[in-house]
């Protein structure tokens, strides 16, 4: 058996409890001595976008672990709601931000990877998108990268 050397992640949604669990698999691979890459595809770009990488949200509806009746998550205000609680938790936690997750997983050589065919479908251009991108590759090359020595986790 051939220990892995890589770690690639495939962050395809973009929520805020969505976005930590791709950038802290990242560091701790990196800090492991992995080589890791994270390319992020459909929502999750949402998590690279310089518009929308501070204002990600945690949606009630659909998402049972928040304990409420998920009728309650289509009222107007619950979406709100449910971030402005969990940011309030996480800062009580001292957890650290999604932009200063990404700034300790760069320091740690984290490769960030947005997906060629999402940037054209969501019509966006490289400005719009944070410096910290290494590049934008379509899904060839992310196979490519995923090589018998990878471990590949899809969030």
């Amino acid at each position: 058996m051939v220990k892995a050397k890589k770690l690639l992640i495939i962050a395809s949604k973009g929520t805020l409890d969505m976005a930590y669990p791709p950038l802290i698999l990242a560091q701790v691979g990196a800090a492991m001595g992995l080589e890791v890459g994270v390319f992020f595809t459909f929502w999750g770009l949402n998590i690279i976008r310089k518009d929308t990488i501070d204002e990600l949200k945690i949606s009630p509806v659909g998402n049972p672990a928040l304990g409420m009746p998920n009728i309650l998550g289509v009222l107007p205000g619950m979406t709100s709601l449910a971030t402005s609680m969990m940011k309030k938790r996480m800062e009580g936690m001292k957890m650290a931000s999604i932009r200063d997750m990404i700034k300790e997983c760069k320091e740690l050589g984290v490769k960030f990877y947005a997906c060629s065919n999402t940037v054209e479908l969501m019509k966006l251009r490289r400005e719009q998108l944070i410096d910290e991108v290494d590049d934008i590759v379509g899904a060839t090359t992310f196979m490519e990268m995923a090589s018998e020595d990878a471990i590949v986790l899809f969030i």
